[in-house]
């Protein structure tokens, strides 16, 4: 999914887990119903083996990325002198074939000399462009801190920001902020007690099909969206969580490998626990790994995790304590706030019935310990520097390969995006997104909406019927360019100058409320999931609806000095990769109102999956390492969504130069511009243990095998005159075209 977003990539290396602020530029997906950026997003991060090429189609070494430098007058897609300098030519490698490895052709020169920086698990274009967007984010917000006047929004941004960097004033506190809680953990004495302290730390924290983020620290987590059987009313989900490795493989993969990262996670929470004051911390650690491996046994694997068709099943209060037995679950939703709830979708039955069981089963003091490691984890970032400086010594260095910890001001800037995102973002776009930044990326949605229509209308295998719904979909899209309609109103949330702890505790209770507040309201459908400053972008399926945040919307992805060709290619596709996610092989499964609701004609639903299929068998033969291979069935809908999307943002490109190749420039024809701006936005390198990171939980593929989706594209291969014998070149009825 796009997350349904464009980008899933982890830039940020040592990133914290849950409970600690994401970085504020990151993404797909997440899935990814969003765009290209690197995002700790959770996820894992692209990784590389640096300056290597891929010896063969089927086996490559990570490869990865830049920014596109541009020069050409304004609106003039034609301006020679300008053209020159758009495509990156110093990036490309001519020693490579277009048609053996296009994703080299275009970036092997950047590949080979560029480095990723050591406080980053990954590098791109999208890094890049988040460097910048932080930078500025934090000179506005040091504006913020001296001349807003007090009890102003911006002044809550100032404050919140500036008590993050005072370093000087956490280290004064020591733990003593975790007392209350490890107090509390201290005092359960029974199964009911134990629920309540289960109950009290659900939080807001997972999303199924939006920026996709399918993992929680907390036993479960809680998404309140849009109920997928009847979307104009919100409900609660509940999710899988309760790991604090990313995913179950760590805990049930034999390997070696993956054994050692065992070892090293048990001796982190033993650290962790020490550093907190806990006695006998070698024997608690062992017991909260032991547990955990536990809850990895009863999760549900990622693959399953994504499938809407399996997820959407509605359960009653009753249903839970029927069906879940072990748990108090009583105890536990009057703990959540959601004791008025009457009914929730539960997204893995099996996993909740398990995790309920062992609430029942596995000894208390391992229940208590897990819960005291956990508290102690979740905002390590503002407490004293031992603490930060271990968390990112494991999720950091072992789990993403980073060898320096983010410089505090980056991280100060992520943590206050977490906290009070579009109030951050209402300053940026005031000062970064112009008015005709905005209107030129709507004319660019209003060409992609019309080349998704026209292709729909082509396909010869599609049913009139079946046509007819899509299109009635695609009329239906609500799209949001830059930033809200509507702000988020944050005089509710409490920052104190001075108290960093307590500034992240209570916004992240804060948001929490706000979402327990929406299960008493209709859906918002311009409600926004992503903040503006974000460099990413979004397919909402349950609200038919799509955010293009402004950070996205800015050189090099969108250009208004360079080739209008270019930006088709990069800021179009994205634009295009988020429509086709309304029609992938889980988008597609949602109407125009965002019902889950089968609308497709038996044989034309036969033949879209035969395609999905098809395409996913592709990905499968993609191995980033000799040892492990892209699953085709994890990326499928990012994968549909990268092809479709980029045929889009092709025919919007000709629409846009009424339906004529744009002018050549530099020796380059209109289409090479376009495919080369394509895969130039995708450079990216990421180190190993990230990019297997990634393989292994994230639904997008690694970023040269998305570069490489040109080869399901006719107009590439006359573009570049790409011919049998080489090694991307697909004989025509192999090429999948989805849409």
């Amino acid at each position: 999914m796009f997350h349904r977003s464009t980008v899933a990539d982890p830039a940020s290396a040592g990133a914290h887990r849950a409970g600690s602020a994401a970085p504020a530029a990151t993404g797909c997906d997440a899935r990814d119903r969003s765009a290209p950026g690197d995002n700790p997003l959770a996820r894992g991060e692209r990784s590389a083996h640096h300056g290597a090429m891929r010896s063969s189609l089927g086996v490559r070494a990570p490869l990865s990325i830049v920014a596109l430098v541009t020069a050409c007058a304004p609106g003039h897609p034609e301006a020679p002198a300008a053209a020159a300098a758009s495509v990156d030519r110093a990036g490309m490698d001519p020693s490579v074939r277009p048609g053996d490895d296009f994703y080299a052709y275009a970036n092997g020169g950047w590949i080979k000399t560029h480095e990723i920086p050591p406080d980053r698990a990954s590098y791109g274009t999208g890094a890049i462009v988040q460097e910048l967007t932080a930078k500025r984010t934090a000179e506005l917000i040091g504006a913020a801190v001296r001349d807003a006047p007090a009890g102003s929004e911006a002044r809550k941004v100032g404050d919140y920001y500036a008590t993050y960097l005072d370093e000087a004033a956490i280290a004064a506190r020591g733990a003593a902020p975790l007392a209350p809680a490890l107090h509390r953990i201290a005092a359960i004495a029974d199964r009911r007690a134990l629920a309540t302290a289960l109950g009290e730390a659900l939080r807001a924290d997972v999303d199924v099909l939006n920026n996709t983020n399918l993992d929680t620290p907390n036993l479960f987590g809680l998404w309140v969206a849009a109920d997928l059987s009847d979307p104009a009313h919100n409900t609660a989900f509940l999710l899988q969580g309760g790991l604090g490795l990313p995913d179950r493989d760590y805990y049930l993969d034999g390997s070696p490998r993956m054994a050692e990262i065992r070892d090293r996670y048990q001796a982190h929470v033993a650290a962790m626990l020490g550093l907190a004051g806990l006695s006998d911390d070698a024997a608690r650690a062992a017991r909260v790994v032991a547990l955990e491996q536990a809850i990895a046994t009863a999760h549900v694997p990622r693959v399953d995790t994504e499938d809407v068709q399996k997820g959407n099943n509605h359960w009653t209060r009753g249903e839970l304590v029927d069906r879940a037995p072990g748990l108090d679950w009583p105890a536990f939703l009057a703990a959540a706030g959601l004791d008025h709830q009457p009914r929730f979708v539960i997204w893995q039955p099996s996993a909740l019935v398990g995790l309920a069981a062992l609430v029942a089963s596995q000894p208390l003091d391992a229940w208590k310990d897990w819960l005291a490691y956990h508290a102690i984890e979740r905002h390590a970032d503002v407490l004293p520097r031992p603490f930060d400086d271990e968390v990112f010594a494991f999720y950091g260095k072992v789990l993403t390969g980073a060898t320096q910890q983010r410089e505090r001001w980056k991280r100060a800037v992520d943590a206050t995006s977490a906290a009070l995102g579009e109030a951050v973002g209402k300053l940026y776009v005031t000062r970064y997104f112009p008015a005709s930044e905005k209107a030129r990326a709507e004319q660019m949605v209003k060409n992609e909406v019309a080349a998704f229509a026209r292709r729909i209308d082509n396909l010869a295998w599609m049913a009139p019927a079946t046509k007819a719904r899509a299109k009635a979909k695609l009329a239906a899209l609500r799209v949001g360019v830059g930033y809200p309609d509507t702000w988020r109103d944050y005089r509710g949330l409490e920052v104190v100058r001075g108290d960093a702890y307590g500034n992240a505790d209570r916004a992240e209770r804060f948001d929490y409320r706000r979402n327990l507040d929406k299960l008493a309201r209709p859906v918002d459908r311009g409600e926004w999931v992503m903040d503006p400053q974000l460099v990413n972008a979004v397919n909402l399926p349950a609200m038919n609806a799509l955010n293009f945040p402004a950070a996205i919307l800015q050189p090099p992805f969108f250009d208004p000095d360079r080739p209008l060709v270019m930006d088709y290619g990069a800021a179009g596709s994205v634009i295009g990769h988020e429509i086709s996610h309304g029609f992938d092989d889980q988008g597609a499964m949602f109407d125009e109102a965002g019902r889950l609701d089968n609308w497709w004609t038996p044989e034309d639903l036969a033949h879209f999956k035969a395609s999905a299929a098809a395409l996913a068998r592709q990905y499968d033969g993609y191995h980033p390492f000799p040892d492990l291979a892209v699953n085709g069935a994890l990326t499928s809908s990012e994968n549909i969504a990268d092809v479709a999307g980029l045929a889009a943002a092709y025919d919007a490109y000709r629409i846009a130069f009424g339906g004529n190749e744009a002018p050549s420039i530099a020796g380059l024809s209109g289409d090479q511009q376009f495919f080369l701006s394509f895969t130039q936005n995708w450079r990216r390198k990421a180190r190993e243990p990230a990019l297997r990171r990634q393989v292994l939980t994230d639904g997008h593929a690694p970023s040269e095998y998305r570069g490489d989706t040109v080869r399901n594209h006719d107009a590439w291969y006359a573009a570049f005159h790409v011919e049998p014998g080489q090694a991307l070149y697909l004989a025509p009825d192999r090429r999948v075209r989805v849409w």
